[in-house]
């Protein structure tokens, strides 16, 4: 099943995450969806709150990508990235290893959106994964960067958050255009609904 992505404008990508204690069939189903609908939008990476969930769950799946490497460690041993992939990570903790570095991002929510944001190269992740088993890593390069961005999802902070005041000023009237669609949506939506309650 593929969800719509939230846009930004949905309450919902303003919300932290609640950290999940039960790993159920549910929480699997919703796990696989999120799946789907990340390939179906050709992203690299999707937090619970883009399909309107506000859990502390996010997944990313590098494989194929050439131009923007990543690196992985493992008890101190280098890892392959693909190997690692695709990657679940729930309840995660992040702790920055070097100085931020600016590179290009993103983001489902924000569509044909782009802007340089500055992030630590390198990071140390704690979380679970889809099984509720603990994953310790550290990596760099696109990985590291592209948890970030999903970590940051799951505290209801958004890219245009970290972006520079000019690139934000520059990205404006799109926002506003993209806001505003979206939160007329929502109201489409749920006076669809109202009107369907009503009894004739």
């Amino acid at each position: 099943m593929v969800f719509l992505v939230t846009k930004y404008g949905n309450p919902v990508l303003r919300k932290k995450g609640a950290h999940i204690e039960k790993f159920n069939p549910e929480l699997q189903t919703l796990i696989t969806h999120m799946y789907e609908t990340m390939y179906d939008a050709h992203g690299i990476g999707l937090a619970a709150q883009q399909v309107g969930q506000a859990l502390q769950l996010a997944i990313i799946d590098l494989r194929g990508l050439k131009d923007r490497p990543s690196t992985l460690e493992i008890n101190g041993l280098p890892m392959d990235v693909e190997d690692f992939m695709p990657l679940t990570l729930i309840n995660p903790q992040i702790k920055p290893l070097n100085e931020p570095v600016s590179g290009p991002e993103g983001c489902l929510s924000f569509p044909e959106m782009y802007a340089d944001i500055t992030r630590p190269e390198s990071i140390d992740v704690v979380a679970m994964n889809e099984r509720g088993e603990p994953l310790h890593f550290k990596c760099g390069g696109l990985l590291s960067r592209a948890i970030q961005h999903e970590y940051d999802h799951l505290q209801g902070i958004l890219f245009i958050d970290r972006m520079s005041r000019t690139d934000k000023i520059e990205l404006q009237e799109e926002l506003d255009l993209l806001q505003e669609t979206t939160k007329s949506q929502l109201e489409s939506r749920k006076n669809k609904r109202h009107d369907s309650s009503r009894i004739n």
